[in-house]
């Protein structure tokens, strides 16, 4: 307190209290002026600042408050693409699975056909070579017997003469009648 009161007496006994003019001590009056200022400051801008760093606060706190709605937002928008994402892998898994066994049905189905389709072929190649054999055989037959026939009707002709073809007609001849007296 005695400091107080000193420095109240200094400005009682400076000599350029009572009086305006320059003071020439540049620290001096730059001091003053600050501190002046300063309270000025302090007192009527204590509202002001006071209002703005509310200001700033509220807009702070709304764009926090913001900022957590949209990470709440973003949250749920990601759990749904996850739950999406999981029901499309179970869908792909299910269809991979399904087109997989199509497939293999399919592959069977094709193996199955081409095997039927080579047994027709096979019993058609046979039926073919049968029934070639047997056109064969028969040509083979009907040329043999011609031969035999033009060689059986060479030599009869060669050998026969006119009496000996006139007996043979009435042997026959003789043969039939009989026969026919044997059924009446």
């Amino acid at each position: 307190m005695k400091k107080i009161t000193d420095s109240f007496l200094c400005f009682i006994y400076w000599p350029s209290a009572g009086s305006f003019g320059f003071d020439t001590d540049i620290l001096a009056t730059n001091l003053i002026n600050l501190s002046v200022v300063l309270g000025v400051l302090i007192f009527f801008g204590k509202g002001v600042l006071s209002d703005l760093l509310d200001n700033r606060k509220q807009r702070i706190l709304r764009t926090i408050r913001n900022s957590e709605e949209l990470r709440e937002a973003a949250i749920e928008q990601l759990e749904t693409a996850r739950a999406r994402l999981r029901k499309v892998e179970t869908e792909a898994d299910r269809f991979r699975v399904n087109g997989y066994s199509e497939i293999e049905r399919d592959k069977l189905n094709l193996i199955n056909s081409i095997y039927t389709t080579l047994e027709q072929f096979e019993n058609y190649k046979n039926e073919t070579i049968h029934f070639e054999q047997q056109r064969a055989i028969n040509q083979v037959q009907q040329r043999v017997l011609q031969q035999a026939l033009q060689g059986a009707l060479g030599t009869l002709n060669s050998c026969l003469n006119n009496e000996l073809h006139l007996r043979t007609i009435s042997a026959n001849i003789g043969m039939l009648g009989a026969m026919k007296e044997k059924k009446n």
